[in-house]
């Protein structure tokens, strides 16, 4: 059979001839239909609270310290508190031993520590006191004082007997060895005493948390008595230094 053949429709007269269809591009085949990126508003949010948390806790810290320091103007204008004080008024020295076998010290003392409260209007409130005697790093003797209330413009008169049986273990060789050289010594033997405790403050209605305190003695010398004689210590030139310990979890400072 013969083909038929279609004659092509005629374009109309006065019209543009229809332009061929183009092959798409690659931004109309991949970026077409993409959306317009947009920054995202999120991490500035965040950021702005997280600045606005900060500068608040900032204010807040400063706020606190600042009614700190308002109050304690106050209470010091209102009490004008002094720390105590304390003295080493007589210290006798029984016998003291030291055993080149088992490296050991045996003594016995008599202390007596005069306590002051210099304050109109604050009274002290002490704890169980305990106290140890050392000569060149080697504890010689440890006792204890009662808990005692101190009341303003107040002395006390603590008395106690402090010894050493050698059972706190046996010492080094150099330490001990300076001990036995300084008994011998004809200018005494060089004694520190600590006292250490917790105390708290009474003025007016308000009262204090407790806090640890540490007292430290120095410049006090003895001879090592002989036979059944007791020994007078020197404490002219002793001086006594008070100082707070705060502890912090697992810190004292």
């Amino acid at each position: 059979m013969a083909e038929k053949v279609y004659p092509s429709k005629p374009t109309p007269i006065g019209a543009a001839p229809a332009n061929p269809p183009f092959p798409a591009t690659k931004a109309q085949l991949y970026g077409a239909n993409r959306p317009a990126y947009r920054p995202q508003a999120r991490r500035r949010h965040r950021r702005g609270w997280c600045c606005s948390c900060c500068i608040f806790l900032t204010l807040l810290v400063l706020a606190l310290l600042f009614a700190a320091a308002i109050l304690a103007a106050v209470v010091y204008l209102l009490y004008r508190p002094h720390r105590p004080s304390f003295a080493v008024s007589a210290l006798k020295l029984s016998y003291l031993n030291v055993s080149q076998s088992s490296s050991t010290v045996i003594s016995k003392f008599d202390l007596n520590v005069t306590a002051k409260n210099p304050n109109k209007k604050l009274v002290y409130y002490y704890g169980p006191i305990t106290i140890s005697v050392h000569s060149d790093g080697v504890d010689v003797g440890e006792g204890s004082f009662p808990s005692f209330v101190h009341g303003t413009k107040n002395t006390t008169l603590l008395k106690t007997t402090i010894a050493s049986n050698g059972g706190g273990g046996a010492i080094d060789a150099a330490p001990l060895a300076k001990l036995t050289s300084d008994m011998k010594s004809k200018n005494g033997l060089p004694l520190e005493v600590k006292l250490e405790t917790k105390v708290k403050a009474k003025m007016g209605s308000l009262k204090t948390p407790k806090v640890g305190i540490r007292v430290t003695c120095v410049g006090i010398k003895v001879s090592v008595p002989s036979g059944n004689a007791t020994a007078t210590a020197s404490t002219a030139g002793a001086k006594c230094k008070v100082d707070t310990r705060v502890k912090i979890w697992k810190w004292t400072l």
